[in-house]
Parts: structure tokens; C-alpha cells; sequence
């Protein structure tokens, strides 16, 4: 019997989620830097992130917003590269129609940055469900020592909540969907 084959990964992708990783079972929180959007759904909330669950291979990163916990960033080692999706679930643990979309890295990214433009999957997602300006989105991250910083951009948008990663705080409760157990 053949052994499996090995996760192939390159040196920038794998920097960039071992110092994510590096963090797990740590809560930080984050604020509001930037949103060019008319609205306020972050406003007066505390933003928490959360590397809840972490594997060689996937990292689990609740983000709270207020006591709202319906959001869990997915970062995936694929062999080709990162995948970001964002499972977002109801509080009663079930999916919402706008779940798990995402993307995926097209290059090689840097160490303390890594882009992820909008999938097919997402794409068509954000069609079926009205928004069809999410289609451009690129959602980016960056991992410093002092800061972590989750980013959406997209022609005419751009929303960038940052972490302060010298101040751990106690960690939520699971996200919905999720068990502590």
C-alpha cells in the first residue's frame, strides 16, 4: 500500500500561517481603522478574534462582533496554496445562506501578507444572493508581531479591522456552530 501523498506548501504561505498558528487558543481585540461603507455595524462593538482550533494543515478564527458570534474565518493549506472562507451560522449552529464564501491565493503573497480574491464558488454566491459587487472582492490579511489585520477590498470598498497582538484577552465562548466540548 502507498503512503499518502504529502501536503505540498511554499516557504511564504507556510510563514504566514505559523504565525498565525503560533497564536492558538489566544483572543485579541480588534477595532475599526478603516470603512468607507454608509452604515455602522461595527460602531460602539467589541471586535474579537479568536485562533480557536488549530492543525498542521487548517486554523479556526471566530470573529466576534458585540455578541455576535456567526463569523469564523477558515485558513486551509490546499496544495496549492491558502484557501480564507468564512462560515458564517445562525445562532441556532445552522448555516446561513451566505456561508463559506472566500478565495484562494493566486501567488506566492509575503510572509506577513497574503491576498485572497474572491472564488467561483463566491462569486456566484454573491450573484444568487443580490450582492453581485462582492464578486470583486479580495479579502487580505497581514501578521505582524504587534498586530494582526483582516481587510476587504473591492472597487469603491474597503473595510480593515486591526488586532492588537500584545494584549491577549480572555477568549469567547465557541462561535455559533461550534462546541467547547
Amino acid at each position: 500500500m502507498a503512503s499518502e501523498a504529502p501536503l505540498v506548501s511554499i516557504e511564504t504561505h507556510d510563514s504566514f500561517f505559523n504565525s498565525i498558528k503560533v497564536h492558538c487558543g489566544k483572543a485579541y481585540q480588534g477595532q475599526v481603522t478603516i470603512d468607507n461603507a454608509i452604515g455602522d455595524s461595527f460602531a460602539n462593538k467589541d471586535l474579537i478574534m479568536h485562533i480557536r482550533a488549530c492543525s498542521d494543515e487548517k486554523l479556526e478564527i471566530p470573529f466576534h462582533v458585540g455578541d455576535d458570534a456567526s463569523r469564523t474565518w477558515i485558513i486551509t493549506k490546499t496544495g496549492s496554496g491558502l484557501s480564507l472562507k468564512h462560515d458564517h451560522r445562525h445562532r441556532d449552529g445552522s448555516h446561513d445562506e451566505s456561508t463559506m464564501y472566500g478565495g484562494h491565493t493566486n501567488d506566492a503573497g509575503w510572509a506577513e501578507m497574503q491576498s485572497f480574491p474572491a472564488d467561483q464558488y463566491s462569486k456566484q454566491l454573491f450573484v444568487d444572493t443580490g450582492i453581485p459587487q462582492s464578486a470583486g472582492n479580495t479579502w487580505q490579511m497581514y501578521i505582524y508581531p504587534e498586530k494582526f489585520t483582516y481587510r476587504l477590498i473591492r472597487q469603491g470598498r474597503e473595510f480593515r479591522v486591526d488586532f492588537d497582538l500584545t494584549a491577549p484577552i480572555t477568549p469567547p465562548v465557541a462561535p455559533w456552530g461550534y462546541s467547547d466540548e
